[in-house]
């Protein structure tokens, strides 16, 4: 993939002003187009070869166009590992909104291919993150973004030429340091990984342009060419991959739903439930002050029907944590900040550090969930949202988080009495809306939904507990076992005994 990149180019300086001129006017006219529209992000990798001009090039893009609708990150640093947030999460949080521009200066690609040319992470892994880094991209482009990838190559002759002629000048010295020339002894072992990482990820929707880097015009003219020419044909509205609409999952051939099999007449005496709550809510508290959590962190998501005991049971799961510890994030619609972003951006904000936890009543389901059902997106949206979610949580394990599951299930006659109570009931009547009874009448749709999203996300890493919810304190109980046994197989401790 190298090779046709150190053929080596020359533009005179007189042919060069004369194209960038009308280069940077054409981009700046697309910038403002792109601004105006609003309609996707545009997002700009710069990987290469130190030395290569990665920095020169993102320079003349701030240049050429409004910095001001440009948002340039140099992530080199991971802090993520430092506080046991997944690996992707600090890109995830400088992603560009629709109708901007974000130039990721050592993305995605830098740490991974370091770390395999160092020794530090054998291959199985590398690859592994290679795939990884695939669907990412996948993603990014189904949800609308334009992603455009380059990688800066010189050969090993002109690395050490160009190294060289920088520290001989004072002006620029400064940009080669004793970092550069260690990393350039392992210029060969390099070269083979990247070739190796580029071709595993040079793919139709995200494709790589290697550009040679030695000559200063031709890098920067070939580099400003392709940016305009994919921004011009995403703005004259050519998409960036078809989307192709899979198959819907069928219904069983017995018509039995999932939530129809459970049994919803367990129910708690009250001395019972008070006695086993307090119980719980220590052997909770203590779980969560135990040592190991230092290097673990807990999510906990509650889906339900309208009405299944959600809130409530957040409330008795927090009353044994110290407010310190945990976030309650609760999901409605997006707003308008969030709907400019891929659809699990909103949700990688509230990710918890170790230590800690986070509570989400409502969750990233909603696109399998509501939005599938109400029609807010396109079903081959919702359908690619089973992979995206399972690898989301994925991530989240690897990093050391405890994902807990529940989907609290009531009866259609239970949800009936709960709203009706809530509407007589003054201090309740906030809960009762309109939407919930429009909700009701679609439960065939929405009980197929539940049962699709079990079946495709329910993982050996982040099992679903379905709880039948329609006694209230039969549900707390279930809910803060579960999550105690969890939590305990999760940081090796011996499990206490189930008092059920």
């Amino acid at each position: 993939m190298f090779e046709s990149a150190e053929i080596g180019h020359e533009i005179g300086k007189k042919v060069y002003k004369q194209r960038e001129s009308v280069l940077r006017e054409a981009l700046l006219g697309l910038q403002y187009q792109l601004l105006k529209s609003a309609q996707f992000p545009v997002i700009i990798l710069v990987n290469g070869v130190d030395g290569a001009g990665k920095g020169e090039t993102v320079n003349l893009f701030n240049e050429w166009m409004d910095p001001r609708h440009i948002r340039t990150e140099a992530l080199a640093e991971a802090p993520e590992e430092r506080y046991g947030l997944p690996a992707m999460w600090r890109f995830w949080q400088v992603l560009p909104a629709k109708g901007h521009i974000g130039i990721l200066f050592s993305s995605w690609y830098s740490e991974p291919i370091v770390a395999r040319v160092m020794g530090h992470e054998k291959n199985a892994r590398f690859t592994q993150r290679l795939e990884s880094i695939r669907e990412f991209e996948r993603m990014l482009v189904a949800e609308g973004a334009l992603l455009v990838k380059f990688w800066f190559h010189l050969s090993k002759a002109a690395a050490r030429q160009r190294f060289k002629a920088l520290e001989s000048d004072p002006r620029n010295a400064w940009r080669v340091t004793p970092q550069d020339w260690q990393r350039f002894k392992h210029y060969d072992e390099f070269v083979k990984v990247s070739e190796h990482a580029l071709r595993k990820t040079n793919t139709g929707e995200a494709p790589w342009l290697v550009i040679d880097g030695s000559d200063p015009a031709y890098r920067a003219l070939t580099a400003g060419q392709y940016l305009l020419d994919a921004l011009g044909q995403r703005l004259a509205g050519q998409p960036a991959i078809a989307p192709v609409a899979p198959p819907v999952p069928p219904l069983a051939i017995d018509q039995r739903t999932l939530l129809g099999s459970f049994d919803y007449k367990r129910a708690l005496p009250l001395k019972t439930y008070q006695r086993r709550l307090l119980d719980l809510q220590g052997r909770l508290n203590l779980l969560m002050r135990n040592p190991a959590m230092r290097n673990r962190s807990l999510v906990l998501v509650f889906e339900g029907m309208d009405a299944a005991g959600k809130g409530s049971t957040i409330r008795r799961v927090t009353q044994a944590l110290d407010a310190r510890q945990y976030r309650v994030i609760p999901i409605a619609a997006p707003s308008e900040e969030e709907r400019a972003q891929p659809y699990l951006w909103r949700f990688w904000r509230h990710l918890p550090h170790h230590g800690h936890a986070a509570l989400f009543d409502r969750s990233w389901y909603g696109r399998v969930l509501v939005e599938r059902v109400e029609g807010f997106c396109s079903e081959s949206d919702w359908m690619r949202a089973f992979d995206e979610i399972n690898a989301f949580e994925e991530q989240l394990v690897d990093s050391g988080a405890v994902v807990v599951k529940f989907w609290m299930a009531i009866t259609m006659d239970e949800q009936l009495r709960r709203f009706n109570e809530r509407k007589a009931t003054p201090h309740k009547n906030f809960k009762i809306t309109e939407d919930d009874w429009r909700n009701r009448d679609k439960w065939p749709q929405y009980e197929r939904a539940i049962a699709d999203m079990i079946d495709r996300t329910s993982t050996e890493l982040a099992p679903w507990h379905v709880v039948a919810s329609d006694d209230k304190m039969f549900s707390r109980i279930e809910v803060l076992t579960t999550l105690c046994e969890s939590l305990e197989q999760a940081l090796g401790l011996a499990s206490a005994k189930n008092k059920r």
